[in-house]
């Protein structure tokens, strides 16, 4: 075979491959960007329904959206996030004798940060520098 030929058909077979590589890397990132969008749309999700469980602003329909984003939780939560969720709803639950409402608020804490590390938010401190402080409306008439 002549050697201009070859070299033809080497680089020919390596534009190809380097394209179908290219390909195959682009669609990767691409769907890992839609599983991370995905799961912040349930993370944020989570985070609302929190809203319907705050010291004031908890209803019995609250705690029902609540309970259906935690369950939810379970289908893209990573384990870290899950266990945090865990323990943060055994402290929380109403049927927890020693509930104490620093060691709540430090379990919520860790699970929003877990969350962030899930889905890698830029700019996320130290589990040990971050805490979360959640605001109730004011507006519920029973309180």
């Amino acid at each position: 075979m002549d050697t201009s030929v070859a070299v033809s058909v080497i680089a020919a077979a390596s534009s190809v491959v380097l394209a179908a590589v290219s390909f195959y890397l682009t669609k990767k990132k691409e769907r890992e960007a839609d599983w991370r969008k995905y799961k912040y749309e349930q993370y944020k999700e989570f985070m609302v329904s929190i809203s319907g469980i705050v010291a004031g602003d908890s209803t019995p329909e609250g705690n029902r959206v609540f309970a259906k984003a935690c369950n939810t939780l379970h289908l893209i939560g990573s384990k870290g996030v899950l266990d945090a969720l865990h323990a943060y709803q055994d402290e929380a639950r109403s049927s927890n004798p020693n509930h104490l409402a620093a060691k709540e608020a430090a379990l919520l804490s860790k699970l929003v940060w877990e969350v962030r590390k899930d889905i890698q938010i830029p700019g996320t401190p130290q589990a040990s520098e971050f805490s979360v402080h959640l605001w109730c409306s004011g507006t519920n008439p029973k309180e």
